[in-house]
């Protein structure tokens, strides 16, 4: 199967103005054999399916990552 390259992850924010992260594909699969995202710092990170179903993979120890509100496809 063909995944995106780009998402963007859109998060509730409490300021005014939801919180928007950019991640690429990487080469790296999550526990449900989907391709895991990542942004260029490398901290946050997600597994996407190919229904946009989002699990938020911890880069690093005592993360708590937050679920995102949207996965949208950003074109290449």
């Amino acid at each position: 199967m063909d995944y995106p390259e780009r998402y963007e992850l859109v998060f509730q924010a409490l300021a005014v103005e939801d919180d928007v992260v950019v991640v690429r594909r990487t080469d790296q699969a999550g526990a449900g054999g989907y391709p895991i995202y990542e942004d260029e710092s490398g901290i946050v990170r997600a597994e996407i399916s190919d229904r946009g179903e989002v699990r938020m993979v911890a880069s690093g120890g005592h993360q708590a990552p937050r679920t995102p509100l949207l996965a949208r496809v950003l074109s290449p």
